[in-house]
């Protein structure tokens, strides 16, 4: 799938399929956790970040976290069993592989990776939080899901999540 509007067409499609039930908020575009904190008022539930990554080996992965999660990415690949220290994937590679730009890194993301090449790893301290609020593959919108919902949408996709301790609250 090429087309954004296709994709998320695709993703809420999957949702219907699945049985999650989940609440669309749209909003103006918004690109930073420091830019959605406005957004966020209005939208309850754990509001997050993710953090696409890769490691000496090539391998990639989507962590995510709360949105003021302190990840220590010196040390994350040992949380994560990853091979050496992680590095940001880049642009053209989050968009070749997760089918996103940067911006609108979400863990629905999953739709467009069918050939599972990215290991989801959830933050155990945001999987605290009963609703979660991630875009729907484009950052001019948050769509909030229940946490055990995001982990069946993940599992569809053929990407169980790892659930592990990765900000400072969880060490």
């Amino acid at each position: 799938m090429t087309d954004t509007a296709a994709r998320r067409a695709a993703l809420f499609a999957l949702f219907d399929r699945l049985g999650i039930v989940t609440t669309t908020h749209e909003h103006e575009a918004v690109f930073t956790v420091a830019e959605s904190r406005h957004v966020k008022e209005s939208i309850p539930g754990g509001h997050t970040k993710n953090l696409f990554l890769k490691d000496k080996k090539g391998r990639l992965f989507l962590v995510v976290a709360l949105g003021d999660a302190v990840i220590d990415l010196k040390r994350l690949h040992e949380v994560i069993g990853a091979s050496g220290r992680l590095s940001f994937g880049s642009g053209e590679l989050l968009e070749e592989v997760w089918g996103v730009k940067p911006g609108s890194v979400t863990p629905f993301g999953a739709i467009c990776d069918t050939a599972a090449q990215v290991t989801v790893v959830l933050d155990a301290a945001m999987m605290r939080h009963g609703i979660l609020n991630y875009h729907p593959l484009e950052n001019t919108a948050t769509t909030s899901i229940r946490r055990e919902d995001l982990v069946t949408f993940l599992a569809a996709t053929g990407h169980e999540p790892l659930i592990l301790p990765c900000s400072q609250e969880d060490n």
